[in-house]
């Protein structure tokens, strides 16, 4: 027997199988992958998630149609904590961190050794000797010159993957900070906010997103899970942007700015040309000047400046003082 088995604790799982039997080669093509961790077949990315019947259901009908006996059993309601899931996926990152890091530290060890090695026989050729065809020790010399080389090689291709692997180390490192920066963290509760608006348009009958739902009992059933999800999401990330207020950062709204302020983006400042409720008009184009005012733009036309963007404000009796003493302090 094969069970396909779906929980979003889990995700989307084959039981039953065992290395050889063809179960693999059946359910490939319908997103099936084999997990080495856990040593068992099933669906990328589908924890947490719904199942996805569709590829659930072709995989099935393909293993019957191989003469396999399958059951699928899908049980929505059995998922994790989002925060549980949350603390995993940080700790898989420090884990692939820590493995990419040990990976980088043995290339570049044998890169090094390769390096002195092969830097040692060089130096036991005498300077500018050349092959000698008619010498006794020609393919002797020449052999030891081609080991040379193709250690040589091995060296740079060693030290290439230290430091790629360094790279995936530092990324996995990076992980949490860079998931939860505040700017990231205040689009990521935007758009579940928006989500969230959408589950009670879709619960209420309405049209969501430029589509309606189901309201079938297993549509509601749905519904409800995904609002209850959603919910937990939104309390998780504004309880992280809660700890980066306490610690000093500012969420910028329209009650920071007045017409005439400036705001600062990527290390520039730009004149608030209209305060609206979810970003600031500034002066548009690719200016690369400190400071970019509605009076001394190089560029036509407008943009819009996201609040999760700003990270600093000034008004605009500031930034007039701070111009004028830039411009009385003598020329280098």
């Amino acid at each position: 027997m094969i069970t396909i088995r779906h929980t979003r604790a889990e995700g989307t799982l084959i039981e039953g199988s065992s290395k050889g039997d063809g179960v693999f080669e059946i359910v490939r093509p319908y997103g099936f992958r084999y997990f080495p961790s856990i040593g068992a077949i099933g669906i990328v990315r589908s924890r947490d998630r719904a199942a996805q019947k569709g590829k659930i259901s072709e995989a099935a009908a393909a293993l019957r149609q191989a003469g396999h006996e399958v059951e699928t059993v899908i049980n929505e309601d059995d998922r994790r904590p989002f925060d549980e899931a949350e603390a995993e996926r940080v700790a898989r990152a420090e884990s692939r961190s820590a493995h990419y890091a040990e990976g980088a530290d043995r290339a570049q060890a044998s890169s090094d050794h390769l390096h002195t090695q092969a830097r040692q026989r060089r130096n036991a050729i005498p300077m500018g000797q050349p092959l000698m065809p008619d010498h006794y020790s020609y393919r002797a010399d020449r052999n030891f010159r081609d080991r040379t080389h193709r250690m040589e090689g091995k060296a740079v291709a060693e030290g290439e993957r230290a430091s790629f692997l360094a790279g995936k180390a530092e990324a996995a490192e990076n992980y949490q900070r860079y998931r939860n920066h505040p700017a990231t963290t205040l689009r990521r509760i935007a758009g579940l906010e928006t989500q969230l608006r959408r589950i009670h348009k879709w619960m209420a009958g309405e049209s969501a997103g430029g589509y309606k739902r189901s309201l079938t009992p297993e549509g509601v059933a749905e519904l409800l899970r995904e609002e209850e999800e959603t919910a937990e999401q939104l309390t998780f990330w504004r309880t992280i942007i809660a700890q980066a207020e306490a610690d000093g950062f500012i969420v910028y709204g329209p009650s920071h700015f007045t017409k005439g302020d400036y705001a600062q983006c990527r290390n520039r400042w730009y004149e608030v040309l209209k305060v609206n409720a979810k970003s600031l008009t500034v002066p548009g184009g690719p200016d690369i000047r400190p400071v970019i005012s509605d009076a001394e733009r190089a560029y036509s036309w407008n943009d819009r400046m996201p609040y999760d963007e700003v990270t600093g404000q000034m008004s605009a009796a500031r930034m007039k003082e701070l111009r004028a003493k830039k411009a009385e302090r003598p020329q280098q």
